[in-house]
């Protein structure tokens, strides 16, 4: 009998891309108790406030708020308690560079279960967008709309 693809909830950050620009992206496991896997797995996060820090040779997730979980009794988690990323040594060592040097943030884009049931966040290397940014954005997503809507008359 075949497995059947499990369904997993994926917990973005709608506003990333709106308010920043990402220049590189990097997957990286997420260290995690018990009940905030489970959180997760109902959909229970939020990304909207979260950022990363490099410390040392290590780097947060910060602000990432995981709802706790109700059945999981007395041994529940802090909702927004700061999450180790488990990173290679030299991608943190490129990270805590661009961070320093060029004044670049680390933003979550997403969090999602892989094929084999772990826990992974995306985050993006990003520079913040200025308002003028976004409002050429905005133009330009208006601009590639109409022209769809005018080849799909045609």
């Amino acid at each position: 009998m075949a497995k059947q693809p499990q369904t997993t909830p994926v917990i973005k950050n709608k506003k990333a891309t709106f308010n920043y620009e990402i220049l590189e992206r990097f997957e990286c496991g997420i260290a995690l108790t018990g009940s905030e896997v489970k959180s997760l797995r109902d959909g229970k996060a939020s990304l909207a406030e979260a950022f990363a820090v490099v410390r040392g040779s290590e780097v947060f997730l910060r602000d990432c708020t995981i709802q706790p979980y109700p059945q999981a009794g007395y041994a529940q988690h802090e909702p927004t308690r700061p999450r180790k990323l488990l990173l290679r040594k030299r991608e943190i060592r490129k990270l805590h560079q661009q961070v320093t040097q060029k004044g670049l943030t680390l933003i979550p884009i997403r969090i999602f279960f892989n094929e084999r049931g772990l826990a992974k966040c995306i985050i993006g290397l990003a520079r913040g967008k200025k308002t003028h940014d976004k409002r050429q954005d905005h133009k330009k997503r208006d601009a590639e709309r109409e022209m769809k809507r005018a080849m799909r008359k045609y």
